[in-house]
């Protein structure tokens, strides 16, 4: 058999913190190593487990890789990983003497390897956060197409964890996944966790094996991101939220506030506001503004209580306006749509997919940027300063390309939880606050939320499904500013914290609950009265579509569609009722009716009569005594008053 000769291999040098080793031969050596083996003593590093799953491979062309990895999550959110590697060597000089298994940010239990029924040596070098796991091979598999399958397992606690009604599970992505030539992830998930909430990206099969919920992903799902995914049917956060408002003017002035809104994916059950405002009423984008009249020089302290129930997918809600759809196409002053660098991106990507990915790749979070002061770029210096990006950057580029693509987008301001700023950073924002986009799905009619900014920094894909740490504080549609947000209305040159929100459960009496009042208008009319009406929510919870009606003696005089009725909030009407001489025309009752509450206003024919005969009588006297033929002029009456009293 002819053999190309293979040149001789210095000692090598292996690089700092990889494991493995090789043998130098010395010059008695060589003839035995070209002679006989021709083996080279190779390191392999072949998986390193770290927030991001990473692959180094020492000559990894010499090696087919597969691996089956399985996260099996336990009823108490422990978890079970288990790695089944199978090596074949691809080259007859090669063969791999030890394998090493780093995890970096990740302490492992239990740990144990094995080779079929054996179990195999292995030594655990401990580091700061995090351990690397050593095997050891008995014995060197030599030649082409030698196999070595074996098994490294462990426990963590870190891989699902429980926040608030949810559980949340995430599983870190593979880079360099070139170096394997198959490599799969199957999730089994125990039904006592409660129902998918959301899983991203979707798996490519699922399957119920007894207590388990199995979900199979492969190589390219989990190359370009981690899986993550939540158990249960909804998150519940508490807020608490203050506001400070001041009339420095002169005269009487109303002010108004931006209180946290219902959505297609969250609904809001109030505990109180303090004060009371004039009245909650929804804006053409769904924000719910809170109305307050101050005198002159008067300073209010609001404060808002409540909890907010945050749901996996949106529900039927409130369908915009095609006007308000048209205004979500505008370009704004940060929303830039009208740009040429914007409108040429819009004409390549198209697509919301495509948008999202491009500002996911394209623009760099600066997390040393993130103050209080921080400048708003804007989509069009977001584009000239790519490094530069905090979440504002990433949302209005997001909005700006999608308006110009035609496609109606917004932003959403508010909170979102995280326990690792490092990863899925905060924007300071006057208080602690995040932004990210909304796109409107025509097909499915209904706003959807994405968070280019996490999708950037963890490395999860927010686009297919946005996760239970979301919360919305005001809606920018129309405007790229205005309302704003909890959290901007500070005095004082030592401004404080405003906004605190936390996990929380569930109010047991939250509803909402509808009043009717109706008062007479002022002014005097004999023959007819105007009622002002007021339908009035003083519930905790919003009220939606109420159909208001003004029944008159069984027939719909006046009839009215309310959209939505927030907790606090007024909307006002009224009637006019014609009762004709001596109360001919007047009806028995008016009926307020609003859903399922009624106010019933009964009409006094009697007393109507009674005034009107009163009323009919005094002019009738006073025509008597202006028409009488000896009546004193009004110029007598009063000269002679003037005497009496002098």
């Amino acid at each position: 058999m002819q053999h190309n000769k293979l040149p001789w291999p210095k000692s090598p040098r292996l690089p700092a913190g990889e494991a493995g080793y090789s043998r130098s031969l010395n010059k008695y050596m060589k003839f035995i190593y070209h002679f006989l083996s021709r083996f080279t003593l190779i390191l392999i590093t072949l998986f390193v487990l770290t927030n991001n799953v990473t692959v180094s491979v020492f000559s990894s062309e010499n090696f087919e890789v597969n691996s089956l990895v399985t996260y099996e999550v336990e009823k108490s959110g422990n978890t079970k990983v288990t790695n089944d590697i199978n090596i074949i060597n691809t080259k007859p000089e090669v063969y791999a003497k030890q394998y090493v298994y780093k995890l970096n940010n990740i302490e492992p239990d239990n740990i144990k390897v094995t080779e079929g029924n054996k179990s195999l040596d292995f030594k655990i070098n401990k580091k700061a956060r995090g351990a690397d796991i050593v095997v050891y091979f008995d014995e060197s598999l030599v030649g082409e197409g030698s196999k070595r399958t074996f098994r490294i397992s462990f426990t963590n606690s870190d891989f699902a964890v429980r926040t608030g009604e949810v559980w949340e599970i995430t599983i870190p992505k593979i880079e360099s996944a070139n170096l394997f030539d198959n490599y799969n992830i199957t999730l089994m998930v125990p039904k006592s966790l409660g129902n998918e909430a959301y899983i991203s990206p979707r798996p490519k099969d699922s399957k119920v094996e007894g207590e388990f919920n199995n979900y199979y992903f492969d190589k390219d799902q989990v190359t370009k991101s981690g899986i993550s995914a939540g158990f249960g049917k909804f998150q519940v956060f508490s807020f608490s939220l203050n506001y400070h408002l001041e009339n420095d003017s002169a005269e009487k002035k109303s002010m108004e506030i931006a209180i946290p809104p219902d959505t297609s994916l969250q609904r809001i059950h109030y505990e109180s506001i303090d004060p009371t405002p004039e009245n909650v009423f929804s804006d053409e984008d769904g924000n719910w503004i809170a109305s307050y009249n101050l005198s002159s020089n008067e300073r209010v302290d609001v404060a808002v209580k409540g909890t907010v129930q945050i749901f996996s997918s949106p529900r039927g809600f409130l369908i915009p306006s095609p006007v308000t759809l048209l205004s979500n196409t505008k370009p704004t002053e940060f929303w830039q749509s009208n740009e040429e660098a914007i409108r040429t991106l819009a004409e390549r990507l198209k697509t919301p997919r495509r948008i999202y990915d491009y500002v996911v790749n394209t623009l760099n979070y600066d997390s040393a940027g993130v103050k209080s002061n921080a400048k708003r770029l804007g989509a069009i210096d977001a584009l000239r300063n790519p490094q530069s990006a905090l979440c504002m950057e990433f949302t209005d580029l997001f909005i700006a390309i999608a308006r110009a693509a035609g496609i109606p987008a917004r932003e959403i301001n508010g909170f979102a939880y995280t326990e690792n700023p490092n990863i899925q950073p905060l924007s300071l924002v006057s208080d602690v606050l995040h932004s990210w986009p909304e796109y409107w799905d025509k097909e499915r009619n209904t706003w959807v939320s994405v968070d280019p900014t996490w999708g950037s920094t963890s490395g999860v894909d927010f686009f297919d499904k946005l996760d239970l740490r979301h919360f919305a504080f005001v809606i920018h549609g129309k405007d790229s500013v205005i309302p704003y947000p909890p959290g901007s209305h500070k005095l004082g040159n030592n401004p404080q914290k405003d906004v605190y929100v936390s996990f929380g459960q569930l109010p047991t009496n939250s509803y909402s609950k509808i009043e009717i009042k109706s008062v007479q208008a002022r002014g005097f009319n004999l023959f007819g009265k105007k009622y002002n009406i007021e339908i009035i929510n003083t519930g905790y919870t919003s009220e939606y579509e109420i159909d208001e009606q003004i029944i008159v003696d069984h027939v719909v005089k006046d009839r009215s569609f309310i959209q939505i009725l927030p907790p606090f909030g007024k909307y006002e009407d009224s009637v006019s009722i014609t009762y004709g001489l001596f109360a001919s025309r007047a009806p028995k009752n008016i009926l307020i009716q609003a859903g399922n509450h009624q106010l019933s206003i009964p009409i006094d024919k009697n007393g109507i009569i009674l005034n009107q005969l009163i009323a009919i009588s005094c002019i009738l006297i006073f025509l008597v005594i202006m028409l009488h033929p000896k009546r004193p002029s009004i110029y007598l009456l009063f000269r002679r008053l003037k005497k009496s009293n002098s």
